[in-house]
């Protein structure tokens, strides 16, 4: 990422690599975690963490006997630090301190966090267990304050909405001063958790977003059929001919629709991108100022990611697996949407530059990802309400 130093322009190959630097293991599980983030699980090689600590991939393999090992080792590495950084505070801290403690450890290791939004579900049922528990344990102890700082429904939501804030920053490549980024994100984080979940009340019936076309061809058959499947087990892991069973279909047929499984991804992300295009068309006409133009756009991507979570999600988690080449005009939808998020954040608080907005945009992302899992996407008015006003609360509007 952009905004960061790479192990391997600590560590580097040649002369200078030949004294073994006493923290290798660290070195490895930093570069590691950067690659599992930006490229997916499956699409990252030993061979490539091995370059960026400046080793061969024989010495990376006397360190950690797979990929898996270490990729597990990442997930526990990284939730380990934000356990470590509550145990670090004293008893009684203020929610800000906790925040703050948390905001400066997600900041530090930025560039490796990423791997949890996704990838983690690619972890064996005993790993991902552990991941859970040490997860849980920083939502109880954010909880806890919560409740005690801000005695309101919904605390739990509001502390996992507030960590979604938190965490969005390992999303994007955004570069600020980085004690400014912390404040940005303090700042959200802590008015996402003073957020009333009931302030937006009423605001799902205001949305009117575009429907799935009904898949009337076979090509749509399989689309719509492969598009739970990837969202559920991850592109990499589904078959051909998993597909093909789900439609009916003999394997070799779907290649008459589809050239390959990548193809039938692409149009998935195609899909997303003009269901969003269309949601946030029709909400910005009905809007009369910037600030109801925010509050529109948000309800109208919080319907979509609840009424779509299949599809959002496929499209979020996959897109860096594709080619270049099909990856690039989807990469610019995405940034066109968020543009269009930054002018109008951007008209409603003047005092923020575009990065700034560009990093609050992220950080109302983040809690609809989070606050969505907490709430298993059930689709009801209330929950779309309950995550508009968070995310308005992530914006500070």
């Amino acid at each position: 990422m952009s905004a960061h130093v790479s192990p391997s322009d600590a560590v580097t190959a040649g002369p200078a690599a030949a004294t073994r630097p006493h923290n290798r293991k660290q070195l490895i599980v930093e570069a590691a975690g950067q690659v599992f983030s930006e490229r997916g699980y499956h699409a990252a090689s030993m061979e490539e963490i091995a370059a960026g600590v400046g080793i061969s991939a024989a010495a990376l393999y006397r360190h950690f006997p797979n990929k898996y090992a270490l990729f597990a080792e990442c997930a526990d590495v990284m939730a380990g630090r934000l356990v470590a950084a509550l145990a670090a505070l004293p008893p009684g801290a203020a929610l800000t301190d906790v925040l703050a403690a948390l905001v400066r450890v997600t900041v530090a290791h930025r560039a490796s966090g990423g791997l949890y939004r996704w990838e983690a579900r690619y972890l064996e049922q005993p790993d991902r267990r552990l991941l859970r528990a040490k997860f849980a344990h920083v939502v109880d102890s954010v909880t806890e304050v919560v409740r005690r700082e801000y005695p309101m429904p919904d605390e739990r939501l509001r502390a996992v909405a507030a960590l979604g804030a938190i965490g969005s920053v390992t999303m994007h490549h955004t570069a600020i001063a980085q004690r400014r980024l912390e404040e940005l994100l303090l700042a959200s984080a802590t008015r996402v958790v003073a957020t009333d979940p009931a302030a937006a009340a009423g605001s799902a019936r205001l949305v009117e977003l575009p429907a799935l076309p009904v898949p009337r061809t076979r090509r749509a058959e399989i689309l719509a059929a492969a598009i739970p499947l990837f969202a559920r087990d991850g592109f990499a892991t589904v078959t051909n001919g998993q597909i093909a069973q789900a439609v009916g279909l003999a394997p070799s047929a779907i290649y008459r629709h589809y050239p390959s499984k990548v193809d039938i991804l692409v149009a998935a992300c195609l899909q997303a991108a003009g269901l969003l295009t269309q949601a946030v068309d029709r909400s910005l006409h009905q809007a009369a100022d910037p600030r109801q133009a925010v509050v529109a756009l948000t309800a109208a991507y919080v319907a979509y990611s609840f009424e779509h979570n299949a599809l959002n999600s496929v499209a979020e988690a996959e897109i860096r697996g594709l080619p270049d080449d099909l990856r690039r005009p989807l990469i610019l939808a995405q940034r066109e949407h968020i543009a269009v998020w930054e002018q109008q954040l951007r008209l409603a608080r003047p005092e923020l530059d575009q990065r700034q907005a560009r990093l609050l945009v992220h950080a109302g992302f983040g809690v609809v990802v989070e606050a969505g899992r907490a709430l298993r996407w059930q689709d009801t008015p209330g929950h779309r309400d309950a995550v508009t006003a968070m995310v308005t609360g992530a914006l500070t509007l």
